[in-house]
């Protein structure tokens, strides 16, 4: 039983530290909102574990983060970047990450791309709220020209997840 602890607390440490690093991998825009990988990541983890560790993962993503510790985009920690441009989108995480974790079989992209557009609209609101911007505007600017690229992520991811999984069970 201490053995399957170990194991789980092992899995989402590696996964928190992934999510930290491909949030530095990132190309500035002008809108704030820079392009990353972290839907890649976001969408690993819950087509790797399901829902209670995934939530659990990014939990302590979002923790870690708020403490201060720069695991955000750009090496960004602090509860400010909660609440600022692209605070929103960290949020999305949630429903994002509680979709790609659910056993749905077949449906595990489409789930997945269905997380991408809710995390899209969490991160259009606060970024039109903040911005003091109207939704379609947001929409516009920091919402679709990121979409097919998040899309690819997903497919990426689930791929990526069968794969790992294939050879985690046969080791």
């Amino acid at each position: 039983m201490k053995s399957k602890r170990v194991k789980a607390l092992v899995e989402i440490s590696l996964m928190v530290a992934l999510l930290s690093v491909v949030s530095q991998i990132s190309i500035p825009t002008v809108f704030s909102v820079p392009i990353t990988l972290q839907i890649f990541a976001v969408c690993l983890i819950g087509y790797l574990f399901g829902i209670k560790k995934s939530l659990l993962t990014i939990f302590i993503y979002i923790v870690i983060g708020a403490i201060g510790i720069p695991v955000f985009a750009n090496f960004g920690g602090g509860i400010f970047h909660l609440i600022s441009y692209t605070g929103g989108f960290v949020w999305g995480f949630i429903p994002l990450v509680t979709l790609c974790s659910l056993k749905t079989g077949r449906l595990k992209i489409p789930m997945g791309a269905l997380g991408v557009f809710i995390c899209h609209f969490v991160g259009v609101i606060q970024y039109s709220l903040i911005g003091k911007l109207s939704f379609f505007t947001a929409l516009l600017t920091v919402s679709l020209p990121y979409i097919i690229k998040d899309i690819l992520l997903v497919i990426l991811a689930f791929f990526v997840a069968k794969i790992l999984k294939k050879r985690i069970q046969t080791s």
